[in-house]
């Protein structure tokens, strides 16, 4: 045979060894002597079906290949070969031939888990919760007791794509009622319904399902993790979270998820202490620090940001030299998951090093952070914070001409590079050009509501604030849960003392779509000072400022105060918030119209 045949049947061939290395071999009349060669099941008529099933495969006949190959399997009741009939179909992204394939793998071995669990993996895929409940409960029974409370726990997400989710609540419960009087299960059988629930949009429920697990066994990390999720929408769950943070040896990973959701919420002070006691408690553990730095950042601490992220960096095995770049595509890529994640954490910290350099005023250093990365996956990202340093020393020009020129490596970096050419106007306040750039955006992706928003805060910027409230009421419409569009709508209604009532409304109404939120609830405080409820109004700030003390929270809170006679502790924010951004708009104007001097 040519070679070249040789090689063409190199592959399927290897396939057939590799599919029966573990074949069970023919039954022995009587016990064989140790020397004796065993004889395989793999015949050659079977050994060339699989041959050409695979010959099939490989010419592009996937639908040949996978009817080959699901024969054998039946007359063999080989679970390998089912398996590899059912990857067939999967590859080639035929859903039904997959099914087909794990009911017959089913069929021939009844008391298979890898086929069970293989058929509800498609039965989600393919969004057939109904014929969900069969294999469900069979696979529940099946499963040894040691491994069933893991199961129990991931029930909720083989029916997580259903669309009625009530029905997948009560689908849930009904598996699940025939272990929730075991001892050993009681806690994961709560947990998983209320993570049904949670996903029905019943938080209330979810939350009481938490508790009751909780009371059962306040060890258990998983009514924990239920109450971190509900925290979004059921502010209450927090109590079950910091009941289980005040016992003693809390794991950090706990800790971090719980620092995590205050981020979210933009609780950065509460955020930070926990944040903190990780880094105090385990000091040898990277990811921290970087937490810890990205905080103090976004706090304005460029100093105390700094220090983390040092740390982070000696922890991550280097401080200064660069980092390898992942391979440009085509290359070769044998990175583990844990080496690209810490490249990108390395990566991540040299970004936050240049900013913590930025807003300490000196730009010399942000560059050689900055010069550090290279990335072409980052690209994009450096080259919009290094025009941002341009357009802060005058360089205007250049900084545009640096973002448009940076490369476009995926399909949204086109809409990303006008985004960042209108962030870079706005950061040196060229409000009119920022608007033409965003205007431009707005044209090539109609009704993208970020951008839009992004024009609305422009607009407001240049007073034409019919237009502000045109663009904001379009993004409203178009995404109706959009907690900053309703805010920002009702803030620069509350702001001109205009429709307060009007303003009050949408403020509520964005708290509601993001409860706890320090930025929504300064606009109700806000608000709530223009309607002269000055009590309301200073409880809402403090709340606010408490959480998160931004600038222009602390000049609303300063300035309430200072109407409220409280005249030594406003002058106390205000000095704060000075010190944290001197040329803050919103605290220096409020501090001239006030004629106060700090």
């Amino acid at each position: 045979m040519p070679k070249r045949c040789r090689r063409r049947f190199a592959g399927p061939a290897a396939m057939a060894v590799v599919l029966f290395s573990s074949f069970p071999v023919a039954a022995q009349s009587a016990p064989a002597p140790a020397s004796a060669p065993l004889n395989s099941a793999l015949d050659a008529p079977l050994f060339y079906q699989l041959l050409l099933g695979e010959m099939e495969l490989r010419e592009g006949q996937p639908g040949n290949a996978f009817e080959v190959i699901l024969d054998a399997a039946r007359r063999t009741r080989d679970e390998q070969l089912f398996r590899r009939a059912v990857d067939i179909a999967l590859q080639s992204r035929a859903g039904d031939q997959a099914l087909i394939a794990s009911r017959a793998w089913l069929q021939a071995q009844p008391r298979s888990l890898d086929a069970l669990r293989m058929q509800l993996q498609i039965l989600s895929a393919l969004n057939r919760t109904a014929d969900a409940a069969e294999p469900l409960k069979s696979l529940l029974a099946m499963t040894p007791d040691a491994e069933r409370a893991s199961l129990i726990a991931a029930v909720p997400r083989f029916l997580q794509r259903a669309t009625d989710k009530r029905q997948a609540a009560k689908l849930v419960e009904s598996l699940l009622e025939p272990y929730k009087n075991s001892a050993d299960l009681r806690v994961p059988v709560l947990v998983a319904s209320g993570r049904a629930w949670a996903a029905a949009d019943d938080g209330a429920l979810a939350l009481s399902l938490a508790r009751e697990a909780h009371a059962i066994d306040a060890a258990a990390p998983g009514p924990v993790l239920l109450a971190l999720d509900l925290m979004a929408k059921q502010p209450e769950a927090e109590q079950l979270v910091l009941s289980q943070l005040g016992r003693p040896n809390v794991e950090p990973a706990m800790r971090l998820a719980y620092a995590r959701n205050l981020m979210a919420a933009q609780r950065l002070v509460d955020a930070v202490a926990q944040v903190e006691r990780v880094t105090t408690e385990s000091p040898d553990l990277a990811q921290p620090f970087l937490s810890l730095g990205a905080l103090q950042l976004e706090l304005r601490h460029p100093v105390a940001a700094e220090t983390a992220l040092q740390r982070y960096l000696q922890l991550a095995g280097t401080g200064s030299a660069p980092v390898p770049a992942a391979t440009a595509e085509g290359g070769d890529t044998d990175d583990s998951d844990a080496d690209t994640s810490s490249r990108q954490g390395v990566i991540q910290a040299w970004l936050m090093l240049a900013q913590a350099a930025e807003q300490r005023g000196d730009f010399k250093a942000a560059e050689t952070w900055l010069g550090k990365i290279d990335d072409p996956k980052r690209a994009l990202e450096v080259q919009t914070r290094r025009a941002t340093l341009m357009a802060r020393q005058g360089k205007l020009a250049e900084a545009r001409e640096t973002v448009r020129r940076a490369p476009e490596r995926e399909p949204g970096d086109a809409r990303a590079k006008l985004l960042a050419e209108a962030g870079v106007l706005r950061d040196v306040k060229q409000w009119g050009e920022a608007f033409e750039v965003l205007g431009s955006a707005a044209m090539r992706f109609p009704d993208d509501s970020d951008l839009l928003y992004e024009q609305a805060m422009v607009a407001e910027k240049m007073d034409r604030l019919d237009e502000m409230e045109r663009l904001l009421r379009r993004v409203i419409e178009l995404k109706p849960d959009s907690a900053q569009a309703h805010n920002a709508l009702g803030y620069s209604l509350a702001d001109r003392s205009q429709r307060l009532p009007e303003a009050r409304v949408l403020i509520r109404r964005a708290l509601e779509l993001s409860p706890g939120d320090p930025f929504i609830t300064d606009s109700l405080g806000w608000v709530e000072y223009r309607l002269g409820e000055l009590a309301e109004a200073t409880r809402l700030l403090r709340q606010a400022y408490a959480a998160r003390p931004d600038v222009e929270i602390g000049a609303h809170l300063g300035e309430v105060l200072w109407a409220a006679g409280q005249v030594e502790e406003a002058r106390r924010i205000w000095a704060e918030s000075k010190g944290r951004d001197a040329a803050n708009d919103v605290l220096r104007e409020t501090l001239a119209r006030l004629k106060v001097e700090l």
